[in-house]
Formats: structure tokens, C-alpha cells, sequence
């Protein structure tokens, strides 16, 4: 799969979710936990386009170019989402639950998927050499 049919599959699995619980998240609390969902989920879906973005650079490169761009890049995003989480609930204040149940919860459905991309992708290949 490439790149931006995964992003676009990526993009309308969170829609198709956020379409499902946003009715439930009306609240009159302050502050809002609807910017927190999105600003998670939006978070989320970044991080799962670029971890898929480097597997599929990576493929292509050597085995040290491989484990470079996806162990390196790991390290990276974990410490990016790492400060996106403290600035949202340290410094815009964001309700920390909404916040993280739904970082969480994309993030483990993300990876779900992207694995199985990427096993129906490594599918196909072994197949192509056949």
C-alpha cells in the first residue's frame, strides 16, 4: 500500500470513529474535552503516516539505512509525542483523560493496522518473487 492510500485509510478510520463519539462528548465542562480528542487523534494519525512513511523509505535502502530510519525514527517520534503530550496538558491545559484514552486508543488501533499493512504488503512481495 502506498503512502497516501495508507495516510487516506488512516484519515477515514479517524473520521469514521470521530463521527461515532463525538455526540458523546458534549460537555459543558471547561475545558472542553472535544479539543483534546481531535488534537490526540490528529496527533495520532501523524505519528502512524510517518512510522509508515520510514518503513516504506527504508525498504528500499540497506540494512543499516533500515534500522537507522526506523529505530531512530521511533526513538524521535516517541520524544515528539512525549513533549506533545506535556505541552497539551501541562501548557494548553487540555483534559488529561480524554487526552490520553484517545492517544492511546488510536495509537494501538494504528498499529494494528499498520502491521497488517505491512504484512500483506511483505504477503505480496514473497509472493512477486515466486
Amino acid at each position: 500500500m502506498s503512502l497516501a492510500k495508507y495516510a487516506f485509510s488512516v484519515l477515514g478510520i479517524t473520521t469514521a470513529t470521530l463521527a461515532v463519539v463525538w455526540p458523546m462528548l458534549g460537555s459543558d465542562d471547561a475545558p472542553d474535552p472535544s479539543v483534546a480528542v481531535l488534537l490526540a487523534a490528529g496527533l495520532a494519525m501523524l505519528n502512524t503516516i510517518v512510522a509508515y512513511g520510514l518503513v516504506l523509505w527504508s525498504s528500499s535502502h540497506s540494512t543499516r539505512a533500515f534500522m537507522r530510519a526506523v529505530l531512530g525514527g521511533m526513538v524521535a517520534r516517541m520524544a515528539l509525542m512525549l513533549v506533545a503530550v506535556v505541552v497539551a496538558i501541562r501548557w494548553l491545559e487540555l483534559p488529561a483523560m480524554p487526552f490520553v484514552i484517545t492517544l492511546l486508543g488510536y495509537f494501538v488501533t494504528f498499529q494494528v493496522f499498520e502491521l497488517a499493512m505491512l504484512q500483506r504488503r511483505g504477503r505480496a512481495v514473497r509472493e512477486g518473487l515466486r
